[in-house]
């Protein structure tokens, strides 16, 4: 069976060596690829060209969306569903209701967050095409890694082993898995 390209890998072993390249392969124009890292580097994600996430703003719907739902659900109950009179306070103010709006509000921005994480991580991921690579398996502990995707629409075997060689990339190999199945997927790692 015939191996498919999935990446081109390539280790480094300076971290302003990485930024360097993560930058210029952005320059490039290429826009599928990513580096792995040992831990945080700062700047990194500048040097790729990444945009800022929208995560804060699938938070603060989820915070508005749990504050609207309380102030509706509470004006229903109290002030138009099932009114009762108690000694003589309004159906519906927005005093006694400060603690279910913040309850409400915290609670749906915590749900919209971890949601939203979720899906923009794609998680849960229980397969990468680059988890049996070595260089990609000693990005976790002492080595960093820019791997650029067979996908890209620049893509191309030679051009992108030379550009990585090019920045200072060391150990550059093209990672090719078999084209499988989903299900022989499933059987061969023991998933029910």
């Amino acid at each position: 069976m015939e191996r498919k390209p999935v990446a081109t890998v390539a280790e480094f072993h300076d971290v302003n060596v990485l930024v360097s390249a993560a930058r210029a392969v952005s320059e490039r124009g290429y826009t599928k690829f990513d580096c792995y890292t040992p831990y945080p580097v700062h700047g990194l994600d500048r040097a790729m060209g990444v945009r800022r996430t929208v995560l804060s703003y699938i938070s603060f719907l989820g915070g508005v969306t749990g504050l609207a739902s309380a102030l509706l659900l509470q004006w229903w109950t109290g002030g138009y569903d099932y009114r009762l009179n108690i000694g003589g306070k309004p159906f519906f103010a927005i005093q006694f209701s400060v603690p279910v709006d913040f309850e409400l509000t915290v609670l749906l921005c915590a749900f919209f967050t971890l949601f939203g994480l979720l899906g923009l991580c794609k998680l849960p991921t229980w397969w990468h095409p680059l988890q049996d690579d070595p260089s990609f398996q000693r990005a976790t502990d002492d080595t960093f890694v820019v791997a650029i995707y067979a996908d890209d629409p620049r893509y191309t075997v030679k051009d992108t082993q030379e550009l990585l060689q090019s920045l200072g990339g060391a150990n550059v190999h093209v990672h090719a898995v078999s084209p499988v199945a989903k299900h022989d997927i499933a059987t061969s790692h023991n998933i029910p």
